[in-house]
This record gives structure tokens, C-alpha cells and sequence, in this order.
């Protein structure tokens, strides 16, 4: 039976990508180990901004270099695109520094750097089950930012756990990405709205 809306799937099932590949319809769609989490409604004003404000200055930064940054819709395939497979998410925004991994249909494995910007519809997601799906599956740098607190919340994987190395907000004058040797964007930049 071919899926053309999101309607017509049973959320409290399981599926793997083989299925998700096959799916027909228009909504945006993350699958978690097997379940399905529906990426609407749409993302805020603020959201929006913040987002196109980080991607164009790591854009800008990346210009010309091995690494490549992402946004959102952009899947990423974090245990592989294998038909049995489970987990596809879209992060904001992504970091992909093996060029391997970047394949026709997005981001095959872990990327080095993940930023995911809460709304009031993910937070549960991005703070929980995306930390710990991360932090397993090897994503170097997460990055949470809180648009109404205008904070960003910075974890690198040492020994297969985030540590956190702190919250940054625009009493911060730079927040330094470490996927990128240090590189660093005026914390004021990012909340700029």
C-alpha cells in the first residue's frame, strides 16, 4: 500500500528506514529507534532567525575547507541508511567533516557537530532522546540553543559521554566551535533578530 499521508501510519508501531524511504507524503518526519515524531508545526520567528544567523556564519567560516554545514530539512542517517535500520533525524543544523558521509539523500553516520535549536514542540526531543541518541552514536560536539533564553548549551563527547563545558549567552562576547579548531562566532551574532 503506497503512503501518501502521514494519516495513514500507525504512530504507535515501529519502523525502520526501509519504510521511511518508501513514505510518500509531504509532512517532515523524524523516525527514533523505530518511532515516528512528526516535525510540525512549522518553527517559530525566532527559531528561524537564529538558525539562518549560526548557518550563515559557520558557512561563511567553512568557505573553501574539508568540512560542510547542513540546515534543516536535511536527513541524517545516524546508524547508517541500511532498510533495517531505525533512526533518521533532522537536525538545524550539522557539521560533516568526512565528505564520505555526505551521500545523495544526506548525512550517512554520525556528523562531527550537531546544533538543535529548542521550540516549545522538540524540547522534550532535542534535550532527551536526541542528547542520548547523539551521545551514543558518537556526534563529537551538540550544541542546544535556547532561543528564549538566548543560551547556548555547548557538550563534547569525551569517552563515549557529553561533557558539558558550559552555557554561553550574549554576556559572552564569542563561543568558540571545537569541531572547528577553535573557530568562533560573536555570541551576539546568533540572537541577532
Amino acid at each position: 500500500m503506497k503512503i501518501t499521508q502521514l494519516s495513514q501510519l500507525d504512530l504507535t508501531k515501529s519502523y525502520t528506514i526501509g519504510d521511511y524511504l518508501s513514505w510518500q507524503f509531504d509532512e517532515m518526519v523524524e523516525l527514533i529507534k523505530g518511532k515516528i515524531y512528526n516535525m510540525s508545526p512549522a518553527p517559530r520567528s525566532k527559531h528561524q532567525a537564529i538558525s539562518g544567523n549560526v548557518y550563515s556564519e559557520i558557512y561563511t567560516l567553512l568557505k573553501r575547507k574539508k568540512c560542510k554545514v547542513f540546515h534543516a530539512p536535511f536527513d541524517v542517517y545516524l546508524k547508517g541508511m541500511e532498510s533495517d535500520k531505525d533512526t533518521v533525524v533532522q537536525p538545524d543544523i550539522c557539521i560533516i567533516c568526512d565528505k564520505s558521509k555526505i551521500g545523495e539523500f544526506g548525512c550517512i553516520g554520525a556528523p562531527d557537530m550537531i546544533i538543535e535549536i529548542l521550540s516549545p514542540s522538540s524540547m522534550k526531543r532535542d534535550l532527551d532522546y536526541k542528547f542520548h541518541l547523539y551521545e551514543e552514536n558518537g556526534v563529537k560536539e551538540y550544541w542546544i540553543i535556547s532561543p528564549e533564553y538566548k543560551q547556548i548549551s555547548i557538550y563534547i563527547l569525551k569517552e563515549n559521554l557529553y561533557e558539558h563545558l558550559g552555557d554561553f549567552t550574549t554576556d559572552d562576547e564569542y563561543v568558540f566551535i571545537h569541531t572547528l579548531e577553535q573557530e568562533k562566532i560573536k555570541t551576539s551574532d546568533i540572537f541577532e533578530f
